[in-house]
């Protein structure tokens, strides 16, 4: 199906009505009031949606049926041709795929603004998503490129903060190759972190690579503290096949399968081979390359900008995970971050597969 296809059929969705709320019998005039507001707050949110998703599709030339208006040239606009489709999953969960020349394609799922799927032409798949992930919005994805922010760890708030656990909302400068999520706050978030502020996250399919970037902006006047992450599930033939290259050696990491409280360590190894359970902290590495002798392919992470240490995780020996097919090679800005207000941290990280040499 072509993408302006399934775009007109998203934005056909888009005008499909919600069946009326009733309330029970209740003694408690509070309970029914509580009841109320909730309904009053749902309806609204519903309603803020609808509004937004209906903008978005005008915007990409087609109407509140799913049809196309015409430009008043009587031309078809790059904006209405080449526009990122809005995909459902079988649970109902929003997603956007992007495919470039090439065939090279992505799949990013608007709940967590996560990442879960890149391919590149011959179809193989670098990112891995846990067979016991829950892709019905019920629970964090667990898989992807998924956002830690704007905590990592536990900590204050809750664990990872709540970037991976909301909408994001995608940005009208999205194309079919491109897509730009956008986070604010919201009700939910300000009872957890009460701060202003305004995210973004770019993803753009290449025909070689994977680009993405993470934009954090404080829109108030003081300034607040946070960390990021890309809590990244990479795909792999099996780990006795796998080895992940880079500037470990030498060293020091927090090895926190160790104690109580972790144990510093220094890395010996010119490249990490996952035979036991892994929770590796590696300040000061971004380069990781992992190479896969099962595909023949090798996936350099590329951290840029902003992602200056590398997390090591695998859950060795956990059947219900999956952990024989993946691991996680995180990037990672684990120092915490100050940002003045008006002030803007950038983190961009790159995936280009090769051939193994």
């Amino acid at each position: 199906m072509k993408f302006n296809n399934i775009l007109a059929l998203s934005c056909a969705v888009v005008t499909t009505t919600v069946s009326a709320f009733t309330i029970p019998n209740n003694n408690n005039p509070a309970a029914i009031f509580d009841r109320t507001t909730s309904i009053v707050l749902e309806a609204s949110r519903a309603a803020q949606k609808k509004k937004s998703r209906l903008e978005w599709c005008r915007k990409r030339g087609f109407d509140n049926e799913g049809n196309r208006i015409p430009p008043e040239d009587g031309t078809t606009t790059a904006a209405t041709a080449e526009s990122a489709a809005i995909l459902k999953n079988s649970d109902d969960l929003e997603y956007v795929k992007l495919v470039s020349a090439n065939g090279s394609s992505a799949e990013v799922y608007l709940f967590g603004g996560v990442v879960t799927s890149y391919k590149d032409a011959e179809g193989t798949e670098f990112i891995a998503v846990r067979p016991d992930a829950k892709m019905d919005g019920s629970k964090p994805i667990s898989g992807g490129l998924s956002h830690c922010w704007p905590q990592f760890g536990p900590g204050e708030i809750q664990q990872h903060g709540f970037a991976r656990n909301v909408n994001w909302s995608v940005d009208e400068s999205s194309t079919k190759d491109s897509v730009v999520l956008q986070m604010t706050p919201s009700d939910y978030t300000k009872e957890i972190w009460d701060k202003p502020f305004a995210c973004k996250y770019k993803i753009n399919i290449k025909d070689d690579r994977l680009d993405t970037e993470m934009i954090v902006d404080n829109t108030g006047s003081e300034a607040w503290a946070f960390q990021a992450a890309l809590h990244s599930y990479f795909k792999v033939s099996s780990l006795d096949k796998l080895e992940i290259a880079g500037s470990f050696k030498g060293k020091e990491f927090l090895n926190k399968m160790v104690g109580d409280e972790g144990e510093m360590q220094t890395e010996e190894r010119d490249s990490i081979t996952i035979t036991e359970e892994y929770d590796r902290v590696y300040k000061g590495v971004n380069d990781p390359v992992l190479k896969d002798s099962g595909t023949g392919k090798n996936l350099s992470v590329l951290n840029t900008e902003g992602w200056e240490d590398t997390v090591l995780w695998n859950p060795f020996g956990s059947e219900a995970m999956g952990y024989n097919n993946f691991v996680c090679v995180e990037s990672v800005k684990f120092d915490s971050v100050s940002l003045e207000g008006g002030k803007s941290w950038t983190g961009k990280m790159t995936l280009q597969p090769s051939k193994n040499e």
